[in-house]
């Protein structure tokens, strides 16, 4: 078979979808026990913007938007295009007309595991983007491919209908089924975090809310005065 295209996969619910919005990448990925984050590698060609949607994955050929194209007519309110080839490509595959059609169905953002151009044009229009690389380089439309079947980026599975978190951070996959579980462990966490946050304020130091003073001890690092140092260095072979 020289590709697919499947139609109307399951998706998270929007509310948990929305709901991972309000966390940053970082906090999702740490709820989720350290996982699913797409690797430092894809970053967002604008600052300052989070967007969370349901993902319309695509597997294409390198050089090659044919199946981008196709994609577009399966893409709906609410989603995310994640898109990677089946070997490394950095040619810019995506750029602002795609974009163009993409925001007219409601889409929220596109993920690239490929190249990107356009980006002050897809700036200028508020279309978020993500990608491994920014390059003009054109491309053809010739080989076939799929679309809504699960694909990889960096060792991470991403399926239709999972949820996509991304940030300044990078990233993060959310598997559709866990979605509602996560946004429960992302607030019980960011509550940590403030309740953190606020003894840091208040001048507590990490050393002692977090134990790490028995942590030193354990690992045999002392503390020594200066001049306890320099004669101490002095001693040494």
């Amino acid at each position: 078979m020289s590709g697919v295209i499947v139609t109307n996969p399951p998706k998270a619910q929007l509310k948990d979808v929305d709901a991972l919005a309000r966390f940053g990448v970082a906090t999702v990925s740490e709820a989720m026990g350290r996982t699913g984050l797409l690797g430092p590698e894809i970053r967002p060609v604008q600052q300052g913007v989070r967007v969370a949607g349901t993902a319309v994955t695509v597997l294409g050929w390198p050089g090659d938007n044919l199946m981008i194209h196709a994609a577009v007519e399966q893409c709906g309110e609410g989603d995310i295009l994640v898109v990677t080839t089946t070997s490394p490509c950095t040619d810019g595959l995506f750029g602002e007309l795609f974009a163009t059609a993409l925001k007219r169905r409601g889409v929220r953002g596109v993920v690239m595991n490929t190249g990107i151009r356009d980006t002050q044009e897809l700036r200028d229009m508020g279309f978020a983007a993500w990608s491994r690389a920014v390059s003009s380089q054109g491309t053809v439309k010739a080989t076939g491919g799929s679309v809504n079947v699960p694909i990889a980026i960096d060792g991470q599975v991403i399926r239709p209908g999972d949820v996509i978190l991304a940030d300044d951070d990078g990233v993060v996959v959310v598997p559709r089924e866990r979605a509602a579980e996560t946004v429960e462990k992302s607030e019980a966490r960011e509550a940590k975090e403030a309740a953190t946050r606020a003894a840091f304020i208040e001048g507590q130091l990490g050393l002692d809310r977090y134990g790490l003073r028995e942590t030193l001890k354990r690992l045999g690092v002392e503390y020594k005065s200066y001049d306890e140092y320099e004669q101490y260095a002095g001693e040494r072979p």
